[in-house]
């Protein structure tokens, strides 16, 4: 592969305090492929976790799974108020 370009794949995320890069890509001899994976916290990764500590990622997570489950859920249960007028 002497001469040819690598294939590079980058993704990368800018949270508060927090930048994450991950890129993937194959070795120069294609035997193998990496991925890396990049944290960066400013001002400091204790901000970052004071930060979740106060943000409760507990309830985010819990709303996601309420709202990936919602289409389903909302076939078995009644509608509000019981259906009746």
């Amino acid at each position: 592969m002497a001469g040819q370009e690598l294939d590079e794949t980058r993704a990368t995320a800018k949270l508060p305090g927090l930048d994450v890069e991950i890129v993937h890509r194959r070795t120069e001899d294609a035997s193998a492929e990496l991925i890396t994976i990049s944290l960066r916290a400013a001002p400091s990764f204790e901000a970052f976790g004071r930060y979740l500590e106060t943000a409760n990622p507990f309830l985010a997570w819990t709303r996601m799974i309420e709202l990936a489950w919602q289409p389903w859920l909302g076939a078995f249960l009644p509608p509000p108020g019981g259906g009746k007028r």
